[in-house]
């Protein structure tokens, strides 16, 4: 049983290998399969994300769709060029944006866990350690909603994976190509990869740091540098045509970066702001702290190698795990430094942390478990039962692993969104191609995705705040539509409908109503509209819109009405005449 679970490669047949590689990806496929399941559960199904990073990509199918369209062509804008491309590959082939975003973790999935068990081999050369590492770092990308978006963010996984296992290997093409990868669908990861490749030139030798003598490093780093540099000048000279990214002392003046905001950043709690921030803070969302319990204790258990490791298999490459860890750090603080330039600095440890908690733990695991087998060995009158003891432990220690996901509260972590009026999506996707709907309602922001219709605006994920152009036009139609949405004037209205060229409001039930707004972290944000329209409805008026819907809805399913827009000008005129 000691040979089966902790012998290294050289120790043992390829078969054991193999049985844990293939252990890994079977627990990869059931996680990916339950994503699957939750995935297709419906017809309107999709993930949050993908709401605002995904819908406009139905624009490869029918390029009619959303014109002039302020949020969709932002969204294309800033979209990676790798990362949009793959996407209107595949509509070639029949595989809408939708299916694609879908069926793409579990590929995704599969793809990471094989990178990262090579790359515990690479470190530490027992199978057993690689199928610890990689089974955990399933728990944390399957905890969270990253790879299960199908979004950009989803692919920093396998591509930043690879370049760390070729690097290990010293495959410079692969290296390369990983670098290029990284850069075409999400960037932030080249510029951990060029710090991980700067540090690979320094060595440390009995407490002094030193530079390479090898020429064939400079050479390796400086190949793969010089790719990470073409990739990373093509990405900052695409000029987006939204205005400079927002300043940090803009920033702090808006509420949209402050506690409670919709883009939250900026706390006054200190250890929040640094630590545990969503975008500020350089400790990763892990769900669990399994992984980084027992990553801590590697060092430590390395330092003692000699005296409770019998296992020679722990190899100098163990250093590739702190470079990584130095480097994201560096990214941390130098996207602070340029903040908001460098877009989120918690984007630069949040992923790249997660990948070393869980190899470092899982070597870790597998050391524990060789030490107490090895503590089972030695005979005891204390513990004459030490063998069956020591087994009982260490397959404790597996267990433990391997049923990590079910005392967790969400797992699999999916954040699909399921539409629950499929009438209202039928209703506007029978409209023309060009009608633009408005409402304060939160489902509004299903319409684009589920009837590829345009919004004016939408509360969740679309009014994203670091590009000052196209943020300006968004807060200025939240602005105008808060106004008109709750005005009782009869040519504020109508002022609004023929501005933006408005065609339906989709109404909810209960949002002619003081706590609607109140209770509505988004709409709070943008002042003093909402903090008037508040007082006027206070006051016991009605808003037009609310008096005016029955006679022009066009649709009422449960709580929510659809009000032809034209009609309501109509109506609004007849209304002005009788008084």
């Amino acid at each position: 049983m000691h040979q089966f679970l902790t012998a290294p490669i050289h120790q043992s047949t390829k078969s054991r290998t193999i049985f844990w590689f293939s252990l890994a990806l079977t627990f990869a496929t059931i996680y990916g399969g339950m994503v699957l399941q939750q995935a297709f559960t419906g017809e309107y199904v999709i993930q949050d994300d993908a709401r605002q990073h995904i819908f406009w990509m139905q624009r490869f199918i029918d390029p009619g769709l959303f014109p002039n369209d302020l949020i969709a062509d932002y969204f294309q804008t800033v979209a990676p060029w790798g990362y949009t491309n793959l996407y209107r590959l595949m509509t070639w082939v029949g595989i809408t944006p939708i299916l694609l975003h879908k069926l793409s973790p579990i590929i995704l999935g599969l793809i990471t866990t094989a990178y990262c068990f090579g790359i515990t081999i690479e470190l530490f050369p027992v199978p057993i350690a690689g199928f610890l590492s990689s089974l955990l770092l399933n728990h944390y990308i399957w905890m969270r909603d990253d790879v299960v978006s199908g979004t950009a963010v989803a692919f920093v996984y396998p591509f930043f994976t690879a370049f760390l296992y070729y690097l290990l290997r010293r495959n410079l093409f692969c290296s390369c190509l990983a670098i290029a990868l990284e850069g075409i669908f999400y960037p932030q990861a080249v510029l951990i990869s060029s710090g991980i490749l700067i540090l690979q030139l320094c060595h440390w030798k009995k407490w002094q740091v030193y530079l390479s003598h090898q020429r064939k490093d400079y050479l390796f780093s400086g190949i793969c540098l010089i790719v990470a540099l073409i990739v990373m000048l093509i990405y900052a000279l695409k000029s987006n045509g939204y205005g400079p990214v927002i300043t940090a002392d803009a920033a702090r003046q808006m509420p949209e970066f402050l506690t409670k905001g919709k883009s939250e950043f900026f706390t006054q709690e200190f250890g929040h702001f640094w630590f545990s921030g969503q975008r500020s803070g350089m400790l990763p969302r892990l769900g669990t702290t399994l992984p980084l319990i027992a990553s801590f204790f590697l060092p430590f258990i390395l330092l003692l190698n000699s005296k409770i490791v019998p296992l020679k298999a722990v190899t100098k490459n163990l250093g590739y795990l702190l470079q990584i860890t130095i480097a994201s750090l560096a990214m941390f603080f130098i996207a602070h430094l340029f903040l908001f330039r460098l877009h989120l600095p918690s984007r630069y440890t949040e992923h790249s942390l997660r990948i070393v908690t869980a190899i470092a733990a899982g070597i870790a695991i597998a050391l524990i478990i060789d030490a107490l087998l090895n503590w089972g060995k030695k005979p005891g009158k204390i513990a004459p039962n030490k063998p069956i003891l020591s087994l009982i432990l260490s397959g404790g220690l597996i267990a433990l692993v391997v049923l990590e996901p079910t005392w967790l509260k969400r797992f699999p972590r999916t954040d699909y969104v399921v539409g629950s009026v499929p009438q209202v999506y039928e209703f506007f996707a029978q409209q023309p191609k060009d009608i633009l709907i408005a409402s304060v309602a939160e489902e509004v922001n299903n319409i684009p995705a589920f009837s590829q219709r345009s919004i004016l605006i939408g509360g969740e994920g679309y009014p994203v705040p670091y590009h000052t152009g196209y943020y300006r036009q968004i807060r200025d139609r939240t602005l105008d539509l808060i106004t008109a949405y709750y005005s009782q004037n009869l040519n504020q209205l109508e002022e609004f409908i023929q501005e933006y060229s408005i065609d339906f409001f989709l109404v909810e039930t209960g949002s002619f109503t003081p706590d609607y707004i109140r209770q509505s972290n988004w709409m709070m944000q943008y002042q003093p509209a909402a903090n008037q329209a508040i007082a006027q409805l206070e006051t016991g008026s009605s808003p037009l819109l609310a008096q005016i819907g029955d006679r022009c809805t066009r649709l009422q399913v449960k709580n929510l009405k659809i009000i032809d827009a034209n009609c309501a000008i109509a109506k609004k005129i007849s209304f002005a005449r009788r008084i």
